[in-house]
This record gives C-alpha cells, sequence and structure tokens, in this order.
C-alpha cells in the first residue's frame, strides 16, 4: 500500500497538468471539430513530459534540492530571473483559470452562475495550501482525480466508430472544410497543455518535500511512467467522446458543461455526478499544484524558506506569495471573464515560455557536479534536444497562430 500511495504525487501531477481545466476544454474542443486527427499530439506530449519530469525528479532525489534552485546556482541570478518571470505570469494565469474552473464546477451542479463561487473556490484553495499536509494533498485529489476514468468508460458505451478513429489516427491535417491556421492553433494548445511549465517545477519540489534521495529513483520514474501515462488517456477519451457526439454534428465546444455532456448521455445521471466529481477533483488539484509552484518558484529564486513540511510562521514570506497569487487571480475572475478565456490565453503563453523551462532542465540534467553518475545519458540527452526542438517550434508558432485564427476562432 506505501508504495501504491507513492505515485499519488505523479498521479496529482499528471491529473492537474493533463487533464485541468485546460485539456477538458482543449481536448473536448479538437475532438469535436477534428475527430481524433490531433490524438497523437497527445501522445508526443506525454512522451515529451515523461522525459523532462523524469530529469527534473531524478535531479530532485540525487541533489536533495529542486530543479529551480539549480537553475539559479548553474546559469546564474540574470538568466534565472528571465525563467522565473516568465514562468511565474504563466502560473498565476493557469491558477486564475483553475480556480474559475472549480466554479464553473460547482455551477454545473449548483445552476448558480460561477461568478458567486470564485471567492469560495479561492478560499477553499488557500486553506488547503496553509493547513493541509502535502503528503494528505497529493493522495486525497490524486485518488479523487481518477473518477475522469469515467470519460473511457463513457467512451466505450458511445460505440464509436472504431475502424473510423483508426483512419483519423494516420491523417495529419485539417479535415476538409477546416483550415492549417485553426488546426495549428489547437495543435499547439494540446501541446503547451501538456507540458505546462508549472508541472515540472511542482514535480521536482514534491519530490523534494517527500525527502527523495537516490534510493527513491524508482519511486520517482514509477510516477513519471504511470502519472503522465494516464493523463495523457484521459485526455485522449475526453477527445474521442466529443469526436463521437460533436463531430458528426458540426458542433464546436466552448464550455465545460459541453465537455461533460457525452458521459451524460451515455451513462446518465450518475456518470454525470462522477464526471463532476472528476472535474472538481482535477480542478482543484491543479489549481494546488499552481498555487504551490508560484510560492515555489519566487521563494527558490530568492533563498526563502520554503515547503509544506515548514511550519507556515517559518515559511511566511513563501505562503504570502501563495496567498497574493490567489488574491490576484480571484480579482482577476470577479472582472466576469470567462475563465475558459484564461485558459485558452494561459495555454497559449505557456508555449511561449516552454524554452525557458525545458531547456535550463536539460543542462542542469547534465551536470556531473550535482548528479553524479546519475546525469543523463545518451538516449536522455537525443529525447530531451528533440523535444527541444518541438518546444522551439510551438513557441515561436503561437503568437501568430493565435493573431491569425482570431484565438481560433477562423
Amino acid at each position: 500500500m506505501k508504495k501504491v500511495l507513492a505515485v499519488t504525487l505523479g498521479i496529482l501531477t499528471a491529473i492537474g497538468g493533463f487533464v485541468d481545466i485546460g485539456d477538458l476544454v482543449a481536448n473536448a474542443q479538437s475532438g469535436a471539430r477534428f475527430g481524433m486527427r490531433q490524438a497523437w499530439i497527445v501522445v508526443i506530449g506525454v512522451i515529451g513530459i515523461c522525459v523532462f519530469a523524469e530529469m527534473s525528479g531524478r535531479v530532485a532525489a540525487v541533489s536533495r534540492r529542486p530543479v529551480f534552485d539549480l537553475v539559479r546556482e548553474r546559469l546564474g541570478p540574470r538568466t534565472a530571473m528571465t525563467n522565473l518571470v516568465g514562468s511565474y505570469l504563466v502560473t498565476l494565469l493557469t491558477l486564475t483559470a483553475e480556480i474559475g474552473g472549480i466554479a464553473l464546477t460547482i455551477q454545473l451542479a449548483s445552476g448558480l452562475p460561477h461568478i458567486l463561487w470564485v471567492p469560495l473556490a479561492a478560499f477553499a484553495v488557500w486553506i488547503v495550501l496553509w493547513r493541509v499536509k502535502f503528503e494528505l494533498m497529493e493522495q486525497i485529489f490524486g485518488v479523487l482525480g481518477l473518477a475522469l476514468v469515467v470519460f473511457v468508460v463513457a467512451l466505450i458505451a458511445l460505440h464509436p466508430p472504431w475502424g473510423s478513429f483508426a483512419g483519423q489516427l494516420t491523417h495529419i491535417g485539417p479535415p476538409e472544410g477546416e483550415n492549417w491556421g485553426t488546426w495549428g492553433y489547437l495543435a499547439v494548445s494540446l501541446f503547451a497543455s501538456a507540458l505546462t511549465p508549472y508541472e515540472v517545477f511542482f514535480f521536482s519540489s514534491g519530490g523534494v518535500e517527500e525527502k527523495w534521495t537516490t534510493k527513491d529513483l524508482a519511486t520517482e520514474r514509477s510516477n513519471t511512467l504511470v502519472g503522465f501515462p494516464l493523463g495523457g488517456l484521459l485526455g485522449l477519451a475526453i477527445m474521442g467522446c466529443a469526436a463521437v457526439v460533436y463531430e458528426p454534428a458540426g458542433i464546436e465546444v466552448d464550455q465545460l458543461s459541453q465537455t461533460a455532456l457525452p458521459v451524460a448521455l451515455s451513462l446518465g445521471k450518475l456518470g454525470l455526478v462522477v464526471v463532476m466529481i472528476g472535474f472538481f477533483a482535477a480542478t482543484f488539484g491543479a489549481a494546488l499544484e499552481t498555487g504551490l509552484s508560484t510560492g515555489y518558484s519566487i521563494a527558490q529564486y530568492f533563498g526563502w524558506q520554503w515547503g509544506k513540511l515548514v511550519r507556515p510562521r517559518s515559511a511566511a514570506r513563501f505562503h504570502t506569495v501563495m496567498l497574493v497569487s490567489v488574491l490576484l487571480g480571484t480579482a482577476a475572475l470577479l472582472t466576469t471573464i470567462d475563465p475558459v478565456q484564461i485558459t485558452e490565453l494561459s495555454l497559449l503563453f505557456s508555449a511561449v515560455v516552454l524554452p525557458l523551462t525545458y531547456l535550463p532542465i536539460l543542462v542542469v540534467a547534465n551536470d556531473r557536479d550535482y548528479l553524479g553518475d546519475h546525469a543523463n545519458g545518451r538516449l536522455q540527452n537525443f529525447l530531451g534536444v528533440t523535444f527541444l526542438i518541438i518546444i522551439l517550434i510551438a513557441a515561436v508558432a503561437a503568437i501568430p497562430l493565435m493573431i491569425i485564427t482570431g484565438m481560433g476562432q477562423s
């Protein structure tokens, strides 16, 4: 049981990273518009995040220090500051979207406008960040997030056209009547959603919170190889459900409720209850990840005391950063801006700052002064460089595609 629970860090990271408010909408949008033609992008994203999460987790286990701490020491304060500013702003934007996602989920259950639930959702997130122990937090939301497996059950119950899906998987490009610009915009969003910067900061800092050492490298790898592929599988199931229900009718997805509808159609009220539990766990878990990551990144850069294992009074600045970040996100949501639009923006700007996050990780993972014999080998470097090239392409393409397509509306 202890070994099983040890994997919950990877599950929580993957649920929050692969199936947060961004993926709940982005995967459904892609399935509704393109069927399963972009499923291969999700697979590439899974492999990419596994490669870099394993590096960041290994760095934490061997050096007993989180990646961001070493980035500043290895690359210098100026380079690390650029990394810090970019990653913090994107993480803050994502935190805002996740708090909005919690409110939207409660709206689905209550019928009341989501704006009424924003302050309550933000307060609940802050209370958990402040008072709940890290291990308990990851176990509760990691396990509850598994409710999203209901999308796999729903997809099977919808009796999808497996033969048609197989044909779509081998077709790279938009279907007839769609344009390459919109296809590319959603492709970048899907890829960025798999490698959002906060995932590796949270994962490596979580390893330090759990006091990983070289003896825990097997646990670190099992977290990576179980949690992230699971998140990718759930993302593909969401895409498949939308492809079955919406693509034949030509209906586009732009609301969280539309993501849940295929489950309700195939599994009834019970399925809808389960999916709402999954939505809540995923968005709340992602809000915790992003909230912690705002504190982790700033505290580690400036050398402050940080962590859930430290009493809040002893890590006051760390907790203050998280509180201020939650307040900023709440203030933005109370302007009545649509959380789904915030989500789309967060994915877009995540793509832009991805090189700032993943290049330093690759550099640190090759440093034998920190890792000794556990530094990257040839295969790890080959995969790392390959994905860095893909990341650079996505970063360069993100803004032009946003402008050309009007954020995917054309």
